[in-house]
């Protein structure tokens, strides 16, 4: 923007510069602003648009100014919009070359450079503490190995699961959402620089330097495209919204599983609060609030794609406002994906409870089905046995572990003796041996392969 255009704009009046700046939220894009502009300075002296003598001092100072920011005495001022004419006005004053740093490039392509650059930082981090998260669980599964629990559905008492099988659910959940940020990083991994405006340059600059030494795999194909997209930000939100639903549906088990109406575990105590009123309290505040924030990722979410959805081809202004959404997004999600790891790493178990309410024998009812398919008996008429047998025990006020031989064949011909062997939650677990089960065998092999490629 020439100088007479900025002075008939009035850069100097506050609302303007208020409402138009974006400091606050390019606050952490300064070290990969100086990054890319080190980088296509290089491309710059190289492609004999700037001198030796040029480029030296252009990029002693840029590493001067990231000095003076890690020391935190270099701060964005919003009177200067952004981080790139931030950086460029304070290297104004450590060099008389500092004009020539712009040559042949925009801060669309620029802006565009220093969030992808972000993002792959971003995009390990958020991996890294996923997996520190799924090693939690291992764990957790590992040494609570024998340990049976009531599976759910509905709310209500199904089968007998391992506990470990309920926690490597949850470990493969987050497996899932580590390869989509992975994914995400994947499409986003195309240097942008060297797109300029809209329209590339007429000036002989070689985008492929830039790209070479910042480590991406790709260029730009189309320079319109370069600057004008931002699926890459939408993306990377999305991968979090991800995360944060399987936070939050982690979240929802721990606090339900340490209700005294179900007793399971104890949450630890660097995770709750006591009441204000009620001194007896043990809140889990810091878990429902992990619940409670997924909220907030998924407003992002809309708010980024309710931004992106209507715009015209090419850079719009309206861009500015998805760095706050992938930002807070980022944020969020690796605070509580922190909090997710204390929780399983410092979690109790009360396995006698959890061994207890496991012994309900109404949740053998799908066992007895399969002995009878097993005996040769067509599933659906073995449902049908199984279930008037069910429901007229309960009637009774028994359960089915109480029933005999002799009982069990008002019901069906096809009982033996050997079906009292399947009437406990060990026995009903340790016969689940299809693939992908709550079978001990099968649960075992898998939490000793996990181990093994964590530590190997």
């Amino acid at each position: 923007m020439s100088k007479n255009l900025r002075e008939r704009l009035g850069p100097g009046d506050p609302f303007n510069a208020a409402f138009i700046s974006s400091v606050d939220d390019d606050e952490r894009l300064v070290p990969f602003d100086i990054q890319g502009s080190i980088a296509h300075t290089h491309m710059l002296q190289r492609s004999g648009l700037l001198t030796k003598e040029e480029g030296g001092a252009i990029q002693k100072g840029l590493e001067q100014i990231l000095a003076e920011w890690e020391a935190g005495r270099f701060k964005l001022d919003p009177t200067y919009e952004d981080v790139h004419m931030n950086v460029e006005h304070r290297l104004s004053a450590l060099t008389p070359h500092a004009g020539k740093l712009h040559t042949g490039r925009s801060r669309n392509d620029q802006i565009a450079l220093d969030l992808r650059l972000w993002m792959r930082v971003e995009s390990d981090t958020l991996i890294r503490e996923i997996r520190q998260a799924q090693s939690a669980l291992v764990a957790l599964a590992t040494k609570h190995k024998n340990v049976i629990m009531p599976g759910i559905t509905h709310l209500q008492h199904a089968q007998p699961i391992h506990f470990a099988h309920a926690m490597l659910a949850y470990h493969d959940m987050l497996e899932r959402d580590a390869r989509r940020i992975a994914d995400a990083w994947g499409r986003a991994d195309v240097s942008p620089l060297g797109a300029g405006a809209l329209a590339g340059s007429s000036l002989p600059i070689d985008p492929d330097v830039v790209a070479n030494e910042l480590g991406f795999s790709g260029l730009f194909m189309n320079s319109i495209d370069a600057v004008g997209d931002r699926s890459f930000c939408a993306e990377l939100v999305s991968s979090c919204v991800f995360v944060m639903m399987h936070l939050s549906q982690m979240a929802e088990m721990l606090i339900l599983w340490s209700t005294p109406e179900f007793g399971f575990v104890e949450l630890p105590n660097e995770l709750c609060t006591s009441s204000s009123l009620m001194p007896q309290k043990k809140n889990p505040d810091m878990v429902e609030l992990v619940r409670g924030r997924a909220g907030s990722v998924i407003g992002a979410y809309v708010a980024i794609m309710t931004t992106l959805k209507g715009l015209p081809l090419g850079y719009n202004r309206d861009l500015q406002e998805t760095k706050r959404p992938m930002f807070e997004s980022a944020d969020t999600t690796l605070l509580c994906l922190k909090a997710m790891t204390l929780a399983f790493q410092k979690l109790i178990l009360h396995e006698d409870r959890m061994n207890t309410e496991a012994g309900d024998a109404q949740m053998l009812a799908t066992d007895l089905a399969e002995y009878l398919v097993k005996k040769g008996v067509a599933f659906r008429e073995a449902h049908g046995v199984v279930g008037r047998l069910t429901k007229a025990v309960a009637e009774r006020g028994a359960d089915l572990s109480e029933l005999g031989v002799k009982d069990l064949k008002k019901f069906h011909a096809a009982f033996e003796k050997d079906v009292l062997d399947l009437l406990s939650p060990q026995a009903s677990v340790r016969h689940r041996t299809s693939p992908g089960g709550t079978g001990t065998e099968e649960v075992h092999k898998r939490l000793a392969g996990l181990k093994e490629r964590n530590h190997g």
